[in-house]
């Protein structure tokens, strides 16, 4: 197996070679274990692009407002959509680690653990019942009992209060999150054994982001390897690996033995700029550029999209939502010959879909 069919089985794993057989949004997020969303509208499209056109911006606005979907800071310091019945055993294992990884900013911000904990209390009475503040409303409720609430200082009282399993997020308030009571948006759930956790993880992340490697796992987490080893033995049978230039990369059980999605080189894909292909990995995300063709550039945490030509990065991608139309502008790295060019419409007719607008392009080359 070369590097070119790694990403073909990569690409049909995460649901872009073919829609994932999921119920739903939940159903996506779900089989990811967690999904990128510090940008929540272009979240969404990752999540419904996967869903091959039976959901809508708005059904997934709807979805979210139900809970049938969450948001809150897990896995890493930033959000992440998870499910009502993953939500807390994903905080059980991570959030010990994100709390570590968030101790000097708390201490630049003068929280301490005593502070923390009072503004947590403070949050969730106010929130309890139903209550279902924005982030401006939290403010005010901390300052009135004499707590400084403010910008970062704002957001790392909330990360606390979302790592403690006191929070998350509610339903939208017009173009305003919400904060609600966790206790209130998802059932109480024993916590799992660590070494249980763990197989749970590598178990999940394998299966949907696979063939990916232990290093990848490790910064898609932010565990340390130690730990993800011990969950892949734990995980036992349900997971198999195989080297391939002498790196050693993880899927499910017999994924490798089965033949794999025909994956079309001539299909376009239009990826949110923190898309599960894009940073769901670490140390093979160089296989996204196996022609060199990005020459370096960053591939996420950019302002724009990014382009797949089959599964390989191609370009980049921005919208403009306008009454009845989306404008995408895309920018290409090298030229499409003309057998792509009918993939880039279907890719922008399937954007269209999902905002309800047509949609035009306008290419040009980087």
């Amino acid at each position: 197996m070369d590097h070119a069919e790694l990403m073909r089985r990569r690409l049909s794993t995460v649901g872009l070679g073919a829609p994932l057989e999921a119920e739903g949004p939940a159903g996506v997020v779900a089989w990811f274990g967690a999904v990128q969303s510090q940008d929540y509208h272009s979240a969404k499209w990752g999540v419904g692009q996967r869903l091959a056109g039976t959901v809508t911006d708005a059904g997934l606005d709807q979805a979210f407002a139900d809970g049938e979907l969450l948001r809150t800071h897990v896995l890493r310091p930033t959000w992440h959509f998870v499910t009502p019945a993953d939500i807390r055993w994903l905080l059980g294992l991570t959030a010990p680690r994100v709390h570590q990884l968030n101790a000097y900013y708390n201490r630049q911000s003068e929280l301490d653990e005593p502070l923390l904990r009072r503004a947590a209390d403070l949050i969730a009475a106010a929130l309890s019942g139903g209550n279902h503040l924005t982030r401006t409303e939290v403010a005010a409720e901390l300052e009135r009992h004499g707590i400084v609430a403010e910008r970062f200082r704002l957001g790392y009282i909330l990360i606390y209060a979302e790592l403690e399993q006191v929070i998350c997020s509610g339903p939208l308030h017009g173009r305003q999150h919400t904060y609600a009571l966790l206790d209130e948006r998802a059932p109480a759930a024993d916590p799992l054994d660590r070494d249980e956790a763990l197989a749970r993880l590598a178990t999940r992340f394998f299966t949907s982001h696979g063939p990916a490697t232990v290093k990848d796992l490790s910064w898609w987490s932010s565990l340390t390897l130690t730990d993800l080893k011990a969950g892949i033995a734990a995980a036992g049978d349900a997971l198999e690996s195989i080297d391939v230039d002498g790196v050693t990369y993880w899927c499910a059980a017999g994924a490798f033995d089965a033949v794999p999605s025909h994956v079309d080189e001539t299909a376009v894909h239009l990826l949110q700029p923190y898309d599960e292909y894009l940073v769901g990995y670490s140390e093979s995300k160089p296989l996204l550029d196996l022609s060199g063709v990005v020459a370096g550039t960053r591939l996420d945490s950019a302002a724009n999209g990014v382009l797949l030509l089959g599964t390989q990065v191609a370009g980049r991608w921005k919208r403009t939502l306008r009454s009845g139309e989306v404008a995408l502008d895309v920018g290409l790295y090298e030229p499409f010959h003309d057998a792509v060019t009918p993939g880039l419409q279907a890719a922008a007719d399937a954007h269209g879909a999902f905002v309800e607008r047509s949609a035009t392009v306008a290419v040009s080359l980087l």
